[in-house]
């Protein structure tokens, strides 16, 4: 039986050099490229967010904004120590 893979030499076939480490610095899964405006409407988001969810309840908003600042200062003290 004649496959037309039969024809394709073995070179072509052979799987291509994969570099295994990314480069220093360029780590694809890292955004480093985001831009003011995205962090802007990132902040308006999240400020939309408490908003709405303190438009019906009180508590719950208090809560996000409590975990929210709490994040912020473990994420700090994290990254200073």
């Amino acid at each position: 039986m004649n496959l037309y893979f039969q024809d394709i030499l073995a070179s072509d076939l052979s799987p291509k050099a994969v570099q295994e480490t990314p480069a220093p610095g360029k780590d694809p899964l890292i955004a480093r490229g985001l831009q003011r405006e995205q962090y802007v409407a990132i902040g308006v988001l999240a400020i939309i967010l408490v908003a709405a969810v303190g438009f019906f309840s009180r508590r719950v908003e208090y809560a996000i904004m409590f975990a929210f600042a709490l994040s912020i200062v473990f994420i700090a003290f994290i990254l200073l120590v």
